[in-house]
């Protein structure tokens, strides 16, 4: 069994004004890290386009209608104060959702023994009508629907480290049995949300909430104490991460000390839970992380994680 990779040069064409975050240069630098020596055996393949059904796993027409009508001729579009448009940004969401459930397909299907998606737009903070957050479809909450309504799946798991809170896919997987949502993420933070007492329709939604500067071995301790436990208990089919790597010490947006072998860690633990539970199934989704050189070197680590245990 190996590891995939699933990306495409589309992704490259939704862009953001000078200076924005979410960059192109992200993608770029990612392609830079996993094309070293060391990631030689990845199993890389292009995203697809999805189909519009594909999107309207999780979201009405009505969004899907205005994130086409949106998408400008030339130059940018603002959506809101941080989310924007580009010509190709639809076809760069197309492909990120594709690939989403792409990486789903390989790996319940036995093709792979997990997968990582490497596109952009991210997903996780996209809510049923409305983009944000620089997102404009929920990748995640898209993936674990295909995997239920498609694959016929009962229990999947998806578990969001990146350092805000998944908005988006809390509000998209609300009254969904069949799948648990944890996000850990800095508080107080943009957007605002994710509080312990948010539980979802069905006790599916689990929020932990990280104070600043909160480092590696304290985010070790809640996940032993609050994420792992709960996972055991509902032993998934399928674990899906929504990888975002600014809680890294060194990204500008967030005030969260993690390091490089904080999400080692993260990742070996997950992929330990998936060997138990559910034939090493993990599909792990590129969100945030937005210094470069930190985003590229943490997915670096968490790959060589997915590699060595994907083998």
């Amino acid at each position: 069994m190996s590891t995939a990779l699933f990306t495409h040069a589309d992704c490259l064409q939704h862009r953001t004004p000078p200076g924005h975050p979410e960059q192109v240069a992200r993608l770029e630098y990612i392609a830079t890290a996993l094309g070293a020596p060391g990631f030689d055996a990845l199993d890389r393949r292009e995203a697809p386009l999805c189909s519009d059904d594909d999107i309207l796993l999780a979201h009405p027409q009505s969004h899907l209608d205005t994130i086409i009508a949106s998408e400008p001729q030339d130059a940018i579009r603002a959506l809101d104060e941080d989310t924007h448009m580009s010509p190709g940004s639809m076809q760069a969401a197309r492909r990120a959702v594709g690939g989403a459930i792409a990486a789903v397909d390989a790996v319940l299907g036995g093709d792979v023994t997990n997968a990582f998606v490497a596109t952009r737009p991210p997903g996780h903070h996209a809510e049923t009508q409305t983009p944000m957050g620089f997102c404009l479809f929920g990748n995640a909450a898209i993936a674990a629907r295909h995997a239920m309504e498609r694959h016929g799946l009962s229990r999947v798991v998806i578990v969001d480290f990146d350092v805000h809170h998944g908005n988006g896919t809390q509000a998209l997987l609300w009254n969904e049995s069949r799948a648990t949502f944890f996000s850990s993420h800095q508080h107080p933070l943009w957007p605002g949300t994710g509080f312990p007492e948010e539980t979802g329709g069905h006790n599916n939604i689990h929020n932990i909430q990280f104070a600043p500067q909160t480092d590696g071995s304290t985010m070790r301790a809640a996940y032993e104490a609050e994420v792992f436990p709960v996972i055991e208990r509902v032993k998934p089919e399928l674990i899906i991460i929504s990888a975002g790597f600014d809680a890294h010490a060194a990204d500008p947006l967030a005030q969260l000390n993690w390091g490089l072998e904080d999400y080692t860690w993260l990742t070996e633990n997950l992929c330990a839970l998936a060997e138990k539970h559910c034939n090493r199934r993990v599909v792990s989704l590129l969100e945030g992380g937005y210094d470069l050189t930190a985003l590229a070197a943490s997915v670096a680590a968490h790959v060589t994680v997915l590699l060595d245990r994907g083998a």
